[in-house]
């Protein structure tokens, strides 16, 4: 359902990966990205069986960035440049593929001991022209090197780049914003306005859109210019939202989930 001020709504594309459930938002034949934004890919939420786990088999990359941010559970980063990184929920894996690189994604063995949960969000980054054959590079970040910021019960870590007056420490080679907010109900976050391209991707729960209700399930494309604010769910309605907002000097990208009650 679109509105006055959301243009479109990109339903994902569901994928099974051998028992785990990988939902893409972008691209679509809709929309091929937002902003800098070429692949958008959710995570579960999912869950492993003992002696199982993630197992993304060394795969090549280029000309481009892929970033990984995680809600529950763990992954181990390898690459081809020796890099060799967990990932936990709150941190930042940012690589550049550049002229090339090769990486592979697992659950550690010790995990695999017991059942594991995995939820998160991949994306990819289309490289500004210009370094589009630059060199590879891997980078981590900690969930405490982010920016945090909270006002009226919402929560903001900011992932990439600049909004609300912060600047996170990952070195994205485009503008940008990306962020992991948390809104409770009724609470409201505006969205930045020097983006020309925003959206909105909905993990969990509800929003409210300048009187115009959002479930779960669809990235929300919102038309340029206007001044906008998200409100988490009604009285009523599911306990919040959770998103995550993420643009260049073109978009804003946000994901929302269900706080718990």
């Amino acid at each position: 359902m679109a509105s006055g001020t959301v243009a479109t709504v990109l339903i994902p594309r569901t994928h099974d990966l051998g028992g785990f459930e990988v939902r893409r938002a972008l691209p679509t034949t809709d929309r091929r990205m937002v902003g800098p934004f070429i692949f958008f890919d959710q995570m579960g939420p999912g869950e492993f069986l003992a002696g199982r786990g993630l197992d993304v088999r060394p795969h090549p990359h280029v000309g481009l960035a892929t970033v990984t941010y995680l809600f529950e559970g763990e992954i181990i980063h390898r690459d081809s440049l020796g890099s060799v990184q967990p990932i936990r929920p709150g941190d930042v894996n940012w690589m550049t593929a550049g002229s090339g690189i090769a990486h592979s994604e697992r659950t550690d063995r010790a995990l695999r001991a017991q059942s594991n949960r995995l939820f998160g969000i991949q994306s990819w980054i289309a490289l500004p022209q210009a370094q589009e054959e630059t060199a590879p590079a891997f980078a981590h970040h900690p969930a405490a090197t982010l920016p945090m910021l909270r006002d009226g019960g919402a929560s903001v870590r900011l992932i990439a780049g600049e909004a609300w007056g912060e600047r996170s420490p990952v070195a994205a080679l485009s503008p940008m914003f990306y962020a992991d907010v948390t809104l409770e109900s009724n609470a409201v976050m505006p969205l930045p306005q020097e983006h020309a391209e925003r959206a909105a991707y909905l993990l969990q729960g509800a929003i409210d859109v300048s009187g115009d209700r959002f479930e779960a399930g669809g990235m929300l494309i919102f038309r340029p210019g206007d001044g906008l604010a998200l409100r988490g769910g009604r009285t009523g309605s599911p306990a919040g939202a959770r998103w995550r907002a993420n643009g260049r000097s073109a978009p804003p990208l946000l994901e929302f989930r269900e706080l718990p009650p």
